[in-house]
């Protein structure tokens, strides 16, 4: 597959001289946020996903994630980055009007758990396919353990502006079908993001310390951590934990050689991996005792048990598994995963942070784009790793073209290439949000002490307080600035008839005749099952 030789600025200008370039503003965005639910004493809560929420099967915009504690808070997409968050706010108003006692813990890395049988699995009713949703959590404890599965996270989806697809593929010349482009641009905009996604981190990363808790079921990982407190371990200059090999540690996803050079590359190496069985996971057993452990033996279970730091993503249709439904109908939008929970905001990310990405990956896009190889798969893998255990040591080098360069040097060129992009998308805006917002982050690429990561441990020593006590005091700051601003009247009514109606369409889907379902999970792996997903 070719990939584009124009450079950014040669595309930008060529945007210009068409009159073109207001084309780049507009796409949309959307974030799915998780959080853990905790007593106001900071211990994981043990209670049901409240049922005045919704259904957590059907709801489109309130679910949960691994765990039944583990809420997860989705917004539509919007043009105007301001209205997804002012949705995201509408939700967590409507939520804290039902979680009586508890809060959601602002922070990434859960505290007030004690080891994997502390967490539950999140339940999804009686159906096959909540079925299939519970198992699928139950492999993922087998495998990996049930505690990392506790750590949240927020995804930026974005979608590039409809509009500007036929535009760029004029201006490249480009001899694909208008279909093949888009593909073929997402996935260059995927590689690049891989290649400098690690200033995510970097930026934006708030998980450098972590509750000693946290290593209950797996002590054997303490060693690697210095001691900040009785209570708390970290890297002095780590970024993002989270983000780093402590949580999905296994060789297996080590050693997955995922094809990010096309659309049907990328589908043709996921669905492999769903396909071959893995030695280790045989060992464990898919049926024991009349219990399923894991829907299968696989090296993946199913396309989302693959963690990656960024997505392409089509929206499945019903009983659709992922990599159909990109082979049929394309790349939709990409979901961006490496974003830590800022625990400084109440929403969890601020304006100025999904300015910024939104800015980065139209950056991503326009850039050229360089075929991808195993090696440059495990350079990027490996500088991200870097930059989540260390991003803030000073004078710290990542790897490039097979040599190295300075994290603050490529930082800067990096933001360098962003600023006329920030430009156009600053269009009609008087603030100049995006140059703001770019701005804000030069200003920390110049001094790590102003990143996230850094602050929190800042605060933790200026306080005196373990990383729990600091991140449960932050949430019950957040908590009561949102039940300080309760949701108005017409917004209160619309999430109650959501709520009614993700019930009622749960149980219509419990009251439909049930395959077998052993029958049920053949039918959705060859993709012939017709029951509702």
């Amino acid at each position: 597959m070719t990939h584009f030789t124009n450079t950014l600025s040669a595309r930008l200008g060529q945007l210009q001289a068409n009159g073109s370039e207001t084309l780049l503003c507009g796409g949309f965005k959307g974030i799915e946020k998780e959080s853990l639910r905790i007593s106001r004493d900071g211990v994981i809560a043990h209670t049901p996903h409240p049922y005045a929420l919704g259904s957590a099967l059907t709801h489109p915009h309130i679910t949960t994630d691994y765990s039944e504690a583990l809420i997860e808070l989705i917004t539509p997409p919007f043009a105007d980055i301001r209205d997804t968050l002012g949705y995201l706010q509408h939700i967590h108003q409507f939520v804290y009007a039902h979680l009586g006692q508890e809060i959601l813990l602002g922070a990434s890395m859960p505290c007030g758990i004690s080891g994997d049988e502390s967490i539950p699995i999140a339940e999804y009713g009686s159906s096959n396919v909540g079925k299939m949703k519970h198992i699928y959590r139950h492999g993922l404890w087998h495998r990996y353990g049930r505690t990392m599965q506790a750590i949240a996270g927020i995804h930026f989806n974005y979608s590039v502006p409809e509009a500007l697809w036929p535009v760029l593929h004029s201006q490249e010349n480009s001899p694909l079908s208008l279909a093949d482009f888009i593909a073929v641009s997402y996935f260059g905009l995927i590689r690049n993001f891989q290649r400098v996604g690690w200033l995510i981190l970097y930026l934006f990363g708030a998980s450098p310390a972590i509750c000693k808790s946290f290593f209950k079921s797996r002590p054997e990982l303490m060693a690697q951590f210095e001691q900040f407190d009785a209570h708390t371990l970290y890297h002095p200059y780590a970024t993002s934990l989270r983000m780093s090999d402590i949580g999905y540690k296994s060789k297996n996803q080590a050693n997955l050689d995922i094809d990010y050079n096309s659309l049907s590359g990328y589908v043709e190496s996921l669905s492999r991996a769903i396909n071959t069985p893995y030695p280790e996971y045989e060992k464990i057993g898919t049926v024991m005792d009349d219990e399923y452990r894991q829907l299968n033996t696989h090296i993946l279970q199913i396309e989302n048990e693959f963690y990656s730091t960024m997505r392409p993503k089509q929206i499945a249709q019903s009983c659709e598994k992922p990599t159909v439904a990109l082979r049929r109908r394309g790349v939709r939008y990409v979901e961006m995963r490496s974003l830590d929970l800022d625990v400084f905001d109440p929403m969890g990310i601020e304006e100025d942070t999904a300015r910024f990405s939104e800015a980065l990956l139209l950056t991503c896009l326009l850039t050229d784009s360089p075929l991808m190889t195993s090696q440059d798969h495990r350079t990027n893998n490996a500088n991200q790793l870097l930059v989540a255990h260390s991003g803030r040591k000073p004078g710290l080098e990542l790897a490039r073209n097979g040599g190295g360069i300075g994290l603050q040097e490529w930082a800067d060129e990096i933001l360098d290439a962003m600023r006329p992009v920030c430009g156009v998308l600053d269009a009609g805006h008087p603030q100049q949000p995006y140059t703001a917002a770019l701005n804000t982050q030069q200003a920390k690429v110049d001094n790590p002490d102003l990143t996230a990561s850094a602050r929190l441990l800042a605060a933790m020593r200026g306080r005196s307080q373990a990383f729990a006590g600091f991140a449960i005091a932050k949430s019950a700051e957040h908590a009561q600035y949102i039940n300080g601003q309760p949701l108005d009247e017409a917004n209160t009514q619309a999430f109650i008839d959501m709520a009614a109606q993700s019930h009622a369409r749960q149980q219509f889907i419990e009251s439909q005749p049930q395959l077998p379902f052993a029958e049920f999970l053949h039918r959705y792996f060859t993709q012939t099952c017709n029951e509702t997903a």
